[in-house]
């Protein structure tokens, strides 16, 4: 069992959220986002550092549109960008070492068996799922693939070309519920009025242009190039997308509705569960033990909750019902959560 520390996120629960209509018609993948099919979607808030208000805002712009019909799942991503490059052409490398587009999914929304998907300028993507976080132990499983992943990359530009006019990069993606329902409630699609838990990110590297073509930026104190930056749609509050508890709520809806989501109590009552989790693991870490005092990790903090909280000398299961008290919901010491 993975006993070291979890660090909390500085950040109030404000998950973003996304109304995903149905799609219009049948998909032809060519990159462009311009197109008719994308026209009833309505793009995401632009994307922001992946520490939210800790950081600036990105110097370019990201944005997302969705769509879903019966047999995909459907992504759109416009990156504003005047140094277009890639330079990974094998699927499975690890994308991100270009600038790269990501899509983080948790179906289900327990934080375990998630997927996560990169894909560069090249065309070139990596697909993998998570069986639970790495602070949880993992591990990544690279082998999983999205059989009959559909995906395309348009040049507003010309990649790999510094003294070109370069504008931006867009990305189409559509992925089948016969892959994606794997990890999803009763391994089934959603349905209207359901949501799912998904976050995006935007890997950025400072470059600079030698002998006609771009390299990153080498730091000279270190050797190495800076650090890249992550540019998401729901902040997380922590350098690291592995916080699926974090991610935005897509909200699957038709004609018919609905056309609006709050964060339900039942959401925020698992919020809370969470943050003790994070206590709990931490407290451990200091300690060498769990520790049933419920007030010793609430601290004076307001909380809408009364949990329960049982342990062994490695394991521990923290417990409240739901607002309904018709459910409890339950968080055990490697992340995940269910209800009983």
């Amino acid at each position: 069992m993975n006993r070291s520390g979890v660090p909390e996120p500085k950040i109030e629960y404000a998950p973003k959220h996304y109304i995903c209509q149905r799609a219009p018609g049948q998909l032809v993948l060519d990159g462009r986002v311009d197109k008719p099919f994308w026209a009833v979607a309505d793009w995401t808030e632009d994307f922001v550092d992946i520490e939210g208000d800790l950081r600036p805002k990105p110097a370019k712009q990201t944005r997302v549109k969705m769509l879903w019909d019966d047999e995909y799942f459907y992504f759109a991503a416009e990156l504003i960008e005047d140094q277009i490059w890639a330079t990974l052409t094998e699927r499975e490398s690890v994308i991100f070492y270009d600038n790269d587009f990501e899509i983080f999914i948790d179906p289900d929304g327990d934080t375990h068996q998630y997927y996560e998907f990169e894909i560069n300028a090249l065309n070139t993507v990596w697909d993998l799922m998570l069986v639970k976080p790495y602070r949880d132990g993992g591990p990544p499983v690279n082998a999983w693939d999205i059989y009959g992943l559909k995906t395309a990359v348009h040049i507003d530009g010309e990649l790999n070309r510094p003294d070109a006019k370069n504008r931006k990069w867009s990305v189409e993606v559509a992925m089948p519920w016969t892959s994606l329902r794997e990890c999803a409630a009763e391994s089934r699609p959603p349905i209207k009025g359901e949501f799912w838990r998904v976050n995006f990110s935007r890997v950025e590297w400072q470059t600079e242009v030698q002998e006609g073509e771009y390299r990153k930026v080498i730091n000279p104190s270190t050797g190495t190039s800076y650090p890249e930056d992550n540019w998401v749609w729901s902040p997380m509050g922590i350098i690291n997308m592995h916080y699926p508890e974090l991610w935005g709520y897509v909200v699957f809806a038709d004609e018919e509705g609905p056309e609006s989501f709050e964060i339900t109590a039942d959401e925020r009552i698992k919020w809370e569960l969470r943050r003790l989790y994070y206590r709990e693991r931490n407290y451990f870490e200091i300690h060498g033990e769990f520790t049933t005092n419920v007030r010793l990790l609430m601290g004076d903090e307001s909380w809408s909750i009364l949990p329960k909280i049982e342990t062994t000398s490695s394991l521990f299961q923290i417990s409240a019902p739901s607002s309904d008290e018709k459910v409890i919901f339950c968080i055990r010491e490697d992340g995940k959560l269910w209800k009983e």
